[in-house]
């Protein structure tokens, strides 16, 4: 009876559920993207089907599947698998958590799988908590996260797990999850007959932008717009204002978004403070992640200033931190102040240019070996067959005001200038 009561309210509860938790796939038949990591003969899928789970961190973007993941693995694991959200779950919550696995553990040697969705959203002490219970085996951690887990995760705990890192779904991927939800006729939308063009399909699978959640709310709540029209088609339109204004902004992952970082990235090029600023305006105040924007100003402070300005560099790190410590909105200005530096910071892309020359070489002529007389010679071994032999120790000759006549590239790059004088 009790069986079947369960079974009762598992059905009405995913008849109720939002069509994103209603098709989650529970195997990796059914499982779209991430082939870098789940795909046929990848470390972690044969960790995932032998059913030797590791503890891991699932690092990825909102919408790229680390929940559906952890589905996937409740599904095929013999373990007992406890599903725990960081917003709701508190630490009482975890100590029955732990109490339970140890009990498990020590009466029927059975493993306990913790997967914690959200697991940046714990603070230090609640992280540490976990760490015996991992680190003895009680339990075997899954977080999932859509931070950096090198700033929100201690590291501890971090060192005790396997980061693997999801992908942004493509386009293509969002693509194929829409169809399916709108043919699925048990869990999906194929019994209600809706229509959607194939044009309509390709802009919702662009201006999801990676997000398989935001794609699949956007058509369900577009097709719940529609049946009170008492109509099966879904438009472009539809859709459009079903994506919320910040998408009709400034589309994140279209064409749009593109051009206004390529416009930033021109205007600090081309010295102009004012239009730089502007630029930047355009992303923070639509809603794009101001890490995003701040990865991109650390790479043209080297890419685009490197020597001609060495103060570049730090103050993008720095700005990249104070965005991290601080957020929207009050980063907006760190990221203004990192913005107009930059700008009106002598320029030079010598470094960029000296780097990609070395790269076509490592392409051209492979592993050179390194010169004998620079190696180091640890063992008399080494030493009896050259290794070290010939070395010139600069600080000597600099304390002779002597000149080093001494080469350090491979034979067939010497005397090879990368950097212009």
């Amino acid at each position: 009876m009790s069986d079947l009561f369960e079974a009762k309210s598992q059905e009405e509860r995913l008849k109720h559920a939002p069509l994103a938790d209603r098709i989650r796939p529970d195997s990796f038949q059914d499982f779209v993207g991430q082939e870098h990591i789940i795909g046929e003969g990848k470390m972690l899928r044969q960790v995932i089907e032998g059913d030797e789970v590791p503890s891991m961190i699932l690092w990825g973007p909102p919408g790229s599947g680390k929940t559906t993941l952890g589905r996937i693995i409740a599904a095929m694991t013999k373990s007992a698998f406890v599903l725990f959200h960081a917003v709701t779950s508190g630490v009482g919550e975890l100590r029955r958590v732990i109490q339970t696995a140890e009990e498990r553990q020590k009466l029927y040697g059975k493993r306990t799988i913790l997967f914690v969705d959200e697991i940046h959203r714990w603070n230090k002490a609640q992280q540490d908590a976990l760490l015996p219970y991992v680190e003895n085996g009680t339990l075997t951690l899954i977080g999932a996260t859509t931070e950096n887990p090198s700033f929100e995760v201690v590291s501890p705990l971090l060192s005790r797990c396997r980061v693997f890192t999801l992908n942004k779904l493509s386009p293509e991927n969002i693509h194929t999850i829409i169809e399916r939800a709108l043919k699925d006729n048990s869990r999906g939308l194929g019994r209600l007959g809706v229509r959607v063009s194939a044009p309509t399909i390709d802009y919702l699978s662009r201006a999801a932008d990676g997000d398989a959640r935001v794609a699949l709310n956007a058509l369900e709540l577009s097709v719940r717009a529609a049946e009170k029209r008492k109509s099966a088609d879904i438009t472009k339109e539809a859709i459009n204002e079903a994506l919320q204004v910040t998408h009709l902004k400034y589309d994140k992952g279209g064409e749009e978004h593109y051009n206004i970082i390529s416009a930033l990235h021109k205007s600090l090029r081309g010295s102009d403070a004012d239009a730089a600023l502007y630029w930047l305006g355009r992303m923070l105040e639509a809603g794009e992640d101001p890490l995003y924007v701040a990865r991109r100003l650390v790479r043209f402070a080297s890419e685009d200033i490197g020597l001609a300005d060495p103060h570049a560099l730090p103050l993008a790190v720095a700005g990249y931190e104070a965005a991290h410590f601080i957020g929207m909105p009050e980063c907006n200005v760190v990221l203004a102040e990192v913005t107009a530096y930059l700008a009106r910071a002598r320029k030079s892309n010598a470094l960029y240019e000296a780097y990609g020359k070395v790269q076509d070489d490592i392409k051209e002529y492979g592993s050179l070996p390194v010169p004998l007389h620079i190696r180091n010679a640890p063992t008399q071994l080494m030493k009896d067959i050259g290794y070290g032999q010939g070395y010139k120790y600069n600080p000597d000759y600099v304390k002779r005001d002597e000149e080093v006549d001494q080469e350090y590239l491979p034979d067939e790059l010497k005397s090879k200038k990368y950097l212009a004088e």
